[in-house]
């Protein structure tokens, strides 16, 4: 391999959480680009409300967590602590997993880690988490053959190796490229599964939740999704730390045994995000009111407009039996694997 050529999955962790990495950086991700958590409060609003449904589900333990995995700068928690009922902000252990620094001026009540806590019970949350979790990539070549994606630091391009062992797995389950034209790309998102699979595992009970980019395996794009975002615009990913390097997340494959799928648009409506506009006969009656409703069910849109981030994956995965079914929807698309 020539001297600095790297997988894509090493260069990626080097740039994002190394010394130097995009994510060190003192302005955070919401420097560079808007997530669910930034667009509206609507959204914590919603979290609080899966927070509640998981406490009843729970039976009220004397202590819950609430474990925002991939936090940024505290933003969702700091949201979702002003949202919850008194009782429940009594019982409420907030831990935020980052590995960035513990931001100034956060609530003394946040726990801030470099990884999830161990053994506890409540609800974990992940938003766009997974796509951030660093994977190589697989190209096909002129035999079709799978290789290795290769990237040098000014991020230029070359194959490496055919890709073997549990990569090629993978692969083949998940994103199969045998056969495919060459240049058709793939994420190898094994090293997400086992992230999530973790997460999940760090839970003794509750729910475990994860946000996310996605496609399915009847529908993965044939160049892959790896892109670069600064300052709002998506540019060529070069693994320098100057912008965010990500890639969408192959959903299908971290579900366990009993999780389900939705999308974003179906999970917050069933949690009470509704952009329907409010009655006109409001505006001659109280307009100041029909104005903030009017705001809300604008906000509300964008979080579940389908062809924006309403199209989010969202994860469902119930850990024990008492959380199961708390987003009853209906008509979702669920999807389970062992």
């Amino acid at each position: 391999m020539a001297s600095g050529t790297r997988t894509w999955r090493a260069a990626t962790e080097v740039a994002l959480y190394g010394p130097n990495g995009f994510y060190r950086r003192p302005e955070g991700p919401a420097g560079h680009f808007r997530t669910s958590v930034h667009a509206s409060p609507l959204y914590a609003g919603a979290v609080a409300e899966l927070l509640r449904r998981v406490d009843d589900a729970l039976g009220h333990p004397a202590e819950l967590a609430f474990t925002d995995v991939g936090a940024g700068r505290g933003e969702l928690l700091t949201g979702v602590l002003a949202r919850v009922p008194a009782g429940l902000g009594a019982r409420l252990r907030p831990y935020a997993v980052e590995r960035a620094a513990r931001p100034p001026g956060l609530d003394a009540r946040i726990t801030w880690l470099s990884d999830v806590p161990d053994g506890v019970e409540g609800l974990l949350f992940a938003n766009e988490w997974l796509d951030n979790v660093p994977v190589d990539v697989a190209e096909a070549d002129a035999d079709g053959t799978a290789r290795q994606v290769l990237v040098q630091e000014d991020g230029e391009e070359l194959l490496g190796e055919p890709v073997s062992g549990e990569d090629a797995e993978w692969l083949a389950r998940w994103w199969p490229l045998e056969g495919a034209p060459p240049g058709s790309r793939a994420e190898i998102g094994r090293p997400r599964d086992a992230a999530w699979a973790r997460a999940v595992g760090s839970l003794r009970a509750g729910l475990a939740v994860a946000v996310d980019y996605a496609h399915r395996r009847d529908a993965r794009p044939p160049f892959g999704t790896l892109a670069g975002f600064r300052e709002g615009r998506e540019v060529r990913p070069v693994p320098d730390g100057s912008c965010d390097i990500t890639a969408h997340v192959a959903l299908d494959a971290c579900v366990r045994r009993g999780g389900s799928l939705l999308t974003q648009r179906v999970a917050l409506r069933a949690l009470g995000v509704d952009g329907a506009r409010p009655p006109l006969s409001l505006a001659s009656s109280d307009p100041a009111a029909y104005v903030r409703a009017l705001g809300a069910a604008g906000e509300a849109a964008e979080l579940t407009a389908p062809a924006g981030l309403g199209g989010f994956g969202w994860l469902l995965q119930p850990v024990g039996g008492a959380c199961a079914d708390l987003l009853r929807t209906g008509g979702d698309h669920p999807g389970a694997e062992g």
